[in-house]
């Protein structure tokens, strides 16, 4: 990176601030997985689909005994290539594709988790998601100068343990923010 960009966001979580206008973001979430002077990758983890784990393991012949697993909802990640799986975990195991984010927190594209999951060798705490966010080059600095995310330190708590319609507030809270008292009107100093 250089040296007008030297810090990253990755491993942060981008709150949308109530003066988003883009709907694809309001009340989001989204935890950024990739920071760089080309862009950032983010999937959001508080926008629960009406598709479950389950459908997805069906989909791979995979069953699973774990009816909480097989139960929990899948996260809309965001609104490009949203086919396209992404599974947040706490696990380092070494699947296909997985690469570490942030502390103790790791993304996994490949197919192999899916079976280790089905067959209780997976992560212990996960969190689905179809599709990701994306900003090209600079993008993402510009509307955060335009007050348009809050960046918040993320932990692991926050993305696997927080109910996802509490993740928007309970972040915010994280570093002393209501998100009841911010203002939809962005000003600067």
């Amino acid at each position: 990176m250089d040296k007008k960009n030297s810090y990253s966001l990755a491993g942060h979580l981008l709150l949308s601030m109530p003066s988003m206008s883009d709907p694809n973001f309001d009340n989001s979430v989204t935890y950024i997985c990739e920071h760089t002077q080309q862009g950032a990758i983010g999937l959001i983890i508080n926008r629960p689909m009406n598709l479950y784990i389950k459908d997805v393991l069906d989909q791979f012949s995979l069953k699973t005994n774990n009816n909480a697993l097989a139960s929990q909802p899948i996260m809309q990640g965001g609104p490009v290539e949203s086919e396209r799986g992404f599974i947040l975990h706490d696990s380092d195991h070494d699947w296909d594709s997985t690469s570490k984010v942030g502390n103790s927190i790791y993304v996994t594209t490949s197919q192999d988790i899916l079976t280790s999951m089905a067959n209780g060798e997976g992560p212990k705490r996960i969190l689905m998601l179809l599709g990701f966010s994306g900003w090209d080059a600079g993008q993402l600095e510009e509307e955060i100068r335009q007050n348009a995310w809050l960046t918040v330190p993320a932990n692991s708590d926050l993305i696997f343990a927080t109910p996802f319609e509490q993740r928007w507030q309970a972040s915010a809270a994280n570093i002393g923010v209501s998100i009841s008292s911010l203002s939809p009107q962005a000003g600067h100093a």
